[in-house]
């Protein structure tokens, strides 16, 4: 299990605010800004919170009634069983990519660890109904990156969010997923062997409290998070109504870069992502564009990353292997061992193979990734 962090100092306070009726971020930061402390928000009168901006009668009424009605104590005490910890706006410990926005969360409910060097973090998204393609390049560019020290921003959704987390993974890499629910619950729930190995490997996050469902409003503002947390956002596949261009929007709305992969013109997982490219997001083909794309630290970085990326190129790429002079890991040799020249769908791996699902999903990337096997279209795979 994760460390347990502490709680940031005075957290009962801050959640007794944001969970009041009428306080959003963006509200929150306001009165902070005006109070200067929780203490002094949760004693001020009507009149006195009439006097920020933004805040009318009938809001500063609402607040002042509902500021003390939220119980910190259970929701703490739930935290504690689960391994998650709080962290807020004023804490030194919180991600300062984040809160450089202007509707930062009050309050960041984390599971996992979050280091200095997250500071350094891309995001890649794209939509849950995705081709191979898709899948193989949110793998590809989550792996190169995660092996060259990038810390890889998703969503922990089906399809290419999965994908990107897995490809962080499968590279030793750290990663963080951003849940649009709050972390007492795993969304979508066949994910949670992704979500544990998330934890132990980065972090998932999320600014709603612990037990509130994944409701279909709760998608958007997470995907500021997302593009928040990150120095920029890859689009890998996107249709016309994903959420992962609502992301690509936030990253531009916060100064962030976007990039997108090009997909074929006439394939509905791309028309979202082509787009964009038309409209100015950087076209990523490379490892380079991403490093191009992201300026002075790109350029900075530019060397190391691209040898990484030939290192694992190399082994995308490579020809056939003696199998028994690799290095493979446990996981890594029964699955192997379950293919053959014939294809075998994914449901059959995990019928033979003694592991969980999300142990399979992220071992099947990593041979991908080698260049041992091949996915075939409906789930199947193939040695090479």
């Amino acid at each position: 299990m994760a460390k347990t962090h502490r709680h940031s100092t005075d957290i009962e306070g801050w959640l007794r605010i944001s969970q009041a009726e009428g306080v959003g971020s963006v509200t929150f930061k306001r009165l902070l800004s005006h109070f200067s402390s929780t203490d002094y928000i949760l004693g001020a009168s009507v009149a006195e919170l009439t006097k920020i901006d933004g805040i009318g009668p009938k809001t500063a009424e609402r607040i002042a009634a509902t500021r003390h009605k939220f119980n910190p104590s259970p929701e703490l005490e739930l935290a504690e069983k689960l391994g998650v910890w709080l962290v807020h706006l004023e804490d030194q410990r919180y991600p300062p990519l984040l809160k450089r926005i202007h509707d930062p969360p009050p309050v960041l409910y984390i599971k996992g660890t979050l280091l200095p060097r997250d500071n350094l973090a891309i995001a890649i998204v794209g939509s849950r109904r995705c081709s191979i393609y898709g899948k193989e390049q949110a793998a590809r560019f989550a792996h190169i990156l995660a092996a060259a020290g990038f810390t890889i921003c998703s969503g922990m959704a089906y399809g290419i969010d999965t994908e990107a987390h897995s490809g962080a993974l499968a590279a030793a890499g750290r990663t963080i997923a951003v849940q649009g629910c709050g972390l007492a619950n795993v969304f979508p729930p066949e994910n949670k062997g992704l979500f544990d190995k998330i934890a132990e490997s980065g972090a998932c996050v999320s600014e709603l409290p612990l037990r509130y469902e994944p409701l279909s409003e709760n998608f958007p503002p997470r995907n500021r998070i997302i593009a928040s947390l990150s120095l920029g956002t890859i689009v890998v596949e996107a249709g016309n109504n994903s959420g992962a261009l609502i992301t690509a929007k936030a990253a531009l709305e916060n100064d962030r870069e976007v990039m997108a992969v090009p997909g074929k013109i006439d394939s509905p997982f791309s028309r979202g992502s082509n787009r964009l490219i038309k409209e100015g997001a950087t076209l990523i083909e490379s490892v380079e564009d991403i490093m191009d794309a992201l300026g002075h630290i790109g350029r900075q970085l530019k060397d190391g990353v691209t040898e990484a990326a030939k290192q694992t190129e190399a082994q995308v790429e490579a020809p056939l292997f003696d199998v028994n002079k690799l290095n493979l890991s446990d996981c890594e040799k029964t699955i192997y061992n379950c293919l053959g020249t014939e294809p075998v769908h994914i449901e059959q791996i995990i019928g033979e193979a003694d592991l969980s699902p999300g142990s399979i999903n992220a071992t099947l990337i990593s041979l991908r990734l080698k260049g041992l096997i091949k996915h075939l279209p409906g789930s199947h795979f193939t040695r090479r």
